[in-house]
């Protein structure tokens, strides 16, 4: 079989975007640190089989590298890791990229350098529960609350500085936005981002398309957070919002777009993979599999 060259599927796990071990007690702070990791091969293991080029970032498992630099949890790893994500894509130089986290940081690198290999035809569709516009110096320092923001040029001035584009505001939207940090409905508003609601998309895509032409580009890169889906379907991150869209919805928006426009880049992120954690700390009791 030929090799797909111009598609690089891109093994991102990194999990130090996300401060998330007090929203889940049941699991031990280092397995609920880890699971973005254990979730990013989970997702390419479960993903069809292709025929496309694959590349993995390498990321530190150092649970206790979580140094607070410059308002941003992980700072130092993340920067590193950013490197190396830029590094791979530019030895690959693909066309477009099929993003596997990882928490919603995963998105930065691939979305900027595909905004700079299209410079401004791209227009990001960012379906999410979260605004992820959060800034360094916000209550919350988990950078992967801050991934739509830098994908627009905004944040830690020695991450965004290795980033190779920037998409501007007006060519973003959230879809399935329901839940807000302090402060950020009013951030959003001031940035001109557009979003809307589970219920907004729930019968067809007409509104998200009817955007998409008036920004004028033909090429779109998607981002789907995994908690923008309803915790009364399936719970697949760690956000339980209620009231999110369902399965078929987010699939049904993502092939109607597909049908009009180019899609570059599109990611998958923020798997928590709670039972399959669970399974594996049981087979690590068990003897003869150790």
């Amino acid at each position: 079989m030929r090799k797909n060259e111009s598609t690089l599927r891109l093994i991102y796990p990194q999990w130090q975007g996300g401060v998330v071990t007090s929203l889940l007690p049941e699991l031990d702070p280092s397995d609920a640190s880890l699971g973005y990791y254990l979730g990013s091969h989970l997702l390419n293991f479960l993903a069809p089989q292709s025929d496309q080029n694959t590349a993995e970032v390498p990321v530190s498992l150092d649970v206790d590298d979580r140094a607070v630099i410059n308002g941003v949890n992980s700072h130092d790893a993340i920067l590193k890791q950013t490197k190396a994500a830029l590094d791979i894509l530019d030895v690959h130089n693909p066309e477009r990229v099929v993003t596997l986290g990882g928490e919603c940081a995963v998105s930065v690198v691939p979305f900027t350098y595909l905004a700079a290999k299209f410079p401004g035809d791209v227009a990001i569709v960012w379906i999410d529960a979260h605004p992820d516009i959060n800034l360094p110096g916000d209550n919350y320092e988990g950078y992967h609350a801050m991934a739509l923001a830098a994908c627009l040029g905004l944040g830690d001035e020695e991450i965004i500085n290795l980033l190779p584009a920037k998409v501007d505001a007006s060519k973003a939207i959230i879809l399935g936005l329901r839940s807000w940090d302090v402060g950020m409905k009013e951030r959003q508003q001031k940035l001109g981002i557009k979003s809307l609601s589970s219920a907004a998309v729930a019968e067809n895509s007409s509104t998200v398309l009817d955007w998409l032409r008036d920004t004028g580009v033909s090429k779109v890169v998607i981002h789907f957070d995994l908690d923008v889906l309803d915790p009364a379907e399936i719970i697949a991150g760690v956000g339980v919002d209620p009231d999110g869209m369902k399965i078929s919805e987010v699939v049904r928006v993502i092939n109607d777009i597909s049908e009009e426009y180019d899609i570059v880049g599109l990611t998958v992120a923020e798997p928590m993979p709670r039972l399959a954690i669970k399974i594996k700390n049981m087979l690590g009791q068990l003897p003869l599999l150790k």
